[in-house]
């Protein structure tokens, strides 16, 4: 069993119920989504990524312009690569191959050390209201540097991979491009303060080009064994 909760309180809740298979600012059409169905329906049977003739031909569309039209609608939804000349074929993004809902599990975060990486690729099914329609992943907490926030030894984080952050959200924070660390950050022009959520862990304080952001948190998982 597990829990599924945000991480923000009531007053900044950000909770937001998106498919994976729809961009941010403008949802596919229905066209658009049956092609994005067919081609996760079948991949397995393509010895090669399909051109736009015979994906065309295997759709029973007559105007290959308009599929191309379609295709270019998945490609700005970040759903299919963009295509580089006719004979590369259709080929679907890492985020649209995974099947829906599900996340990669990128590795573990413990305050103060590198993130530590899965050996095996890994994926984590997710529910919608717990992640946003960008690119996300989820990393497995280590420490109790952020309990007072909920946030525990053993838990999972929903994170949205961006290099911003407004002040007050949680984020992934790489520190001098080795240590990683989930801590809720303030912003000013000469420094960057990130706090912990635990009365026993004191603030660390960096400035501004010794810290990048690597993704903010937008959901949490708790398994129950």
């Amino acid at each position: 069993m597990f829990s599924i909760g945000s991480p923000y309180p009531d007053s900044i809740e950000r909770i937001e119920n998106k498919q994976v298979s729809i961009a941010p600012d403008r949802p596919l059409t229905r066209r658009q989504q049956a092609i994005l169905d067919y081609l996760r329906e079948h991949a397995h049977e393509f010895a090669q990524p399909p051109t736009l003739d015979e994906l065309c031909r295997l759709l029973g569309l007559h105007s290959k312009g308009s599929l191309h039209k379609h295709i270019q609608a998945l490609v700005e939804a970040s759903l299919v690569e963009p295509m580089h000349g006719r004979q590369r074929g259709v080929r679907l993004t890492e985020q649209a191959a995974r099947p829906a809902g599900h996340l990669p599990l990128l590795g573990r975060i413990a305050a103060g050390r590198p993130i530590e990486a899965i050996a095996d690729s890994e994926t984590v099914e997710v529910p919608a209201a717990l992640h946003t329609a960008g690119d996300c992943y989820v990393l497995e907490v280590r420490g109790d540097s952020m309990i007072e926030d909920g946030i525990l030894d053993g838990d999972w984080v929903v994170i949205e991979r961006r290099d911003q952050a407004r002040d007050g959200e949680v984020v992934v924070a790489l520190i001098d491009d080795e240590e990683a660390t989930l801590k809720r950050i303030e912003q000013r022009s000469d420094r960057v303060v990130l706090y912990p959520a635990n009365a026993a862990h004191a603030p660390q304080v960096y400035p501004p080009d010794r810290v990048r952001i690597q993704g903010v948190l937008v959901g949490q998982m708790r398994r129950y064994r």
